[in-house]
Parts: C-alpha cells; structure tokens; sequence
C-alpha cells in the first residue's frame, strides 16, 4: 500500500529548506529522517507516525486522534500515530513535526 503523497507533500512544505532533513521510502510508507533519525513519517492512512520521547508519550495521547503506534501487532515505544483528523491544519502537522524533530536531536548522531 502507498504512503499518502498530499500528507507527505504537506511534511516536505514543513521542513525542506532545513538542514539535515531527507526522506525515504520505508515501512509502506515515506519516512523523514533528520541527521540520519527517523522523526516522522507519512502512512498509507494519511495518519503521521511521529518518534517522541518514550516518557513524555503516554502524556500525548488521547484515545482517539493520538494512539500508541503498532507494527505487526505490538506497539512501539516511543512512537505515535497521529490520524489525519488531527492534522487538518498545517499548524497542527507543523507541530507534531517538530515534536518527532526535537527528540531526534537529543540522540547521538550516526
């Protein structure tokens, strides 16, 4: 199944333009990745997966746009899956954008 390419296209009008971001096609879908870390990526759904802080993410969710990500029926600590409803704005994608970005700057660099 393919990514969501208006989702992705939105993601590119977020963060091409800064250093350090590239994208590639993975897990079905088209990941962002900053200095080599996956932060984010576009889904088949146009739901966003976004890496978060494995502590701070439980405080994120919400039952309902924001739940826990899951791949091969296990759920993946420090991941979310954000649904396309709680991105209708881009101010809303900018902002888990960035999220995934902040984390991913406080691991070490490849």
């Amino acid at each position: 199944m393919a990514y969501d390419e208006g989702l992705a296209q939105r993601i590119h009008a977020v963060v091409d333009g800064e250093e350090g971001w590239t994208s590639k096609k993975m897990f079905g879908g088209l990941g962002f990745m900053l200095d080599g870390h996956l932060a984010v990526a576009a889904g088949s759904t146009g739901a966003l997966m976004v890496r978060v802080d494995p502590a701070e993410g439980e405080h994120l969710l919400d039952g309902d746009t924001v739940r826990p990500m899951e791949m091969r029926g296990r759920e993946m600590v420090g991941w979310l899956l954000v649904a396309s409803a709680a991105l209708t704005d881009d101010a809303r994608l900018e902002q888990w954008v960035h999220r995934g970005a902040t984390f991913v700057r406080t691991l070490p660099p490849k």
